[in-house]
């Protein structure tokens, strides 16, 4: 057995160069010669052989890789559709997937890609750039999850059939980071399709997506840098933990999402490895800022006084995550510890909700069973700090369609998971997923209608941390994490480390990630 913990590494590029100006010479130092190769996959030519059994935490009907966020969605598309550029995910590195090489400067302000020669769709469809501009347009919709991220953008435009130019608002040196988020699809196929099955030109194939399972073959069009390596690739949809970790054990999957902790020990007695990296992930509290006394931050706060989130990390946890002590993680570059502390403080906390008048909460919470475990001693916390807590637990997709995404939103406080680096490590992505322009701040959070300049202020420091360099960027990203504490609408309890099992009798390359899903792209079966 082998274990691992490593620190989820953020490439320079997918950090420095964010916060930099666009003096550099191109949106990446990595080129394609250099980057983007796994272990397994300094490839040997062999044709692919044998079938990869994964047993992933989540479900999703959403495969469109213009609207989904979903772990499952996300993980499974990696290994079928591809943007203009890829990160490694377990590194972060980035490298051309779809486009042929780095972004060519033209300017300060404008960039041009050219696509992989001969590129083809699963279905053999040539990729042009009209393909390209229609998933743009897909992805940047109004109704759009990913649309924040590309504010800095002004145009996106053909030059020809195999050029893509991109204009930019301002000097902006992460271009090829951020278009990592838009997958290039057929212009031609309908959302229908691709929320079912999605075309695209990566490695693989979708076969088969059921409810309960996904299966993938060899794209035989493929010809970029990561060829198909096994014969198939099955997913078994396995949210309850006992459940994975039973088909690990009984041998019909050979690699693990998210291994809780009390289960490490078993898996490694069976000769399974370890790989652990702190991350993203984290459950966060999110009030509905709509309705009082949740508008007052000092309520909002106090609930972070009242729960003992050093117990739950140690206790429920088994240790394997760390307490909160900013928005972004310890992992994170810009990472500051904010200028306010959450330290464990049930009298604060009591003497907060007792001046708001606040005696009775509901808090409704996901079903994940990590999120469940969390819920009993949470409610303990706050308890003790003078609050009767009723606590309804429901899946994800009831939770937001239900309680959070609808007009005038009456529930309390929610207690849900969330990792948005599946998008990218930059603290833009990372910021702008849930304090953007967007769903979480318009309706989930109601914090853009509540508190209108706080909000509006938010936004000017990222947009100007975005565009700044150094030490300059650094303390605006500083500033933004203090401000984001200290109204607290939607806030971590502890980042955790992402754990992936993997049975090395039979696996070879592959990694575990910092982040939700799974990529197994370029790992093979003895």
């Amino acid at each position: 057995m082998r274990s691992t913990k490593r620190w989820a590494k953020l490439t320079a590029v997918a950090a420095a160069t964010t916060l930099a100006l666009a003096a550099c010479g191109g949106g990446s130092s990595q080129t394609p010669s250099s980057s983007g190769t796994t272990d397994s996959n300094t490839s040997t030519g062999g044709a692919p052989s044998g079938q990869l059994n994964l047993g992933v935490a989540y479900e999703t009907t959403n495969y469109d890789p213009s609207t989904t966020s979903s772990a499952l969605a996300m993980g499974a598309n990696w290994h079928v559709v591809e943007g203009l550029y890829e990160f490694d995910m377990s590194n972060y590195e980035l490298f051309p997937a779809l486009a042929a090489g780095d972004p060519v400067k033209v300017s300060d302000t404008e960039y041009e890609v050219t696509l992989r020669d001969g590129a083809k769709f699963s279905d053999g469809t040539d990729v042009t750039t009209a393909d390209v501009l229609e998933s743009y347009a897909r992805t940047t919709a109004d109704t759009s999850i990913y649309k924040q991220f590309f504010s800095f953008v002004d145009s996106v435009e053909a030059k020809d059939d195999k050029t893509i130019t991109i204009k930019t608002k301002y000097p902006f040196a992460a271009v090829a980071e951020r278009f990592v988020d838009v997958k290039i699809v057929p212009a031609a196929s309908t959302q229908e399709e691709m929320t079912a099955k999605p075309v695209g030109t990566g490695p693989y194939k979708y076969e088969s997506i059921t409810n309960t399972a996904i299966e993938a073959v060899p794209n035989e069009h493929y010809n970029g840098s990561k060829p198909a390596t096994v014969e198939k690739i099955h997913w078994d949809v396995l949210k309850d933990d006992a459940a994975r970790l039973a088909a690990a054990l009984g041998g019909t999957i050979d690699v693990m999402e998210t291994v809780p902790s009390a289960t490490k020990d078993q898996l490694a007695a069976a000769g399974w490895t370890l790989d652990e990296v702190p991350g993203y992930n984290n459950p966060f509290l999110m009030f509905n800022t709509s309705k009082a006394p949740f508008d007052n931050k000092d309520v909002r706060k106090a609930f972070h006084y009242a729960i003992d989130r050093a117990k739950l990390v140690n206790d429920v946890m088994g240790g394997d995550a760390t307490v909160a002590t900013s928005f972004l993680p310890a992992a994170n570059p810009m990472h500051k510890e904010a200028a306010e502390q959450f330290t464990y403080d049930t009298a604060k906390a009591k003497a907060a909700f007792e001046a708001a008048g606040l005696k009775e909460i509901t808090l409704i919470t996901t079903d994940h069973p990590w999120i469940a475990n969390l819920a009993p001693q949470i409610r303990q916390d706050l308890e003790a700090a003078g609050l009767t807590v009723n606590v309804q637990s429901m899946a994800s997709g009831d939770l937001y369609a239900n309680f959070a995404d609808v007009d005038n939103p009456t529930f309390d406080v929610a207690l849900a998971p969330g990792d948005p680096s599946v998008f990218g490590s930059d603290p833009g992505i990372i910021i702008n997923w849930w304090y953007g322009d967007n769903v979480w701040t318009q309706k989930r959070t109601q914090w853009a209608n509540s508190a209108p300049e706080q909000f509006a202020k938010l936004s000017e420091i990222v947009t100007g941390a975005e565009q700044a360099s150094g030490d300059e960027a650094k303390k605006l990203w500083g500033e933004a994490q203090d401000l984001i504490a200290d109204e607290a609408p939607l806030f971590p309890l502890f980042h955790r480390t992402m754990i992936t099992g993997i049975n090395g009798d039979k696996v070879v390359g592959a990694h575990g990630i910092g982040t939700t899903g799974l990529n197994l792209v370029g790992a093979s079966v003895k």
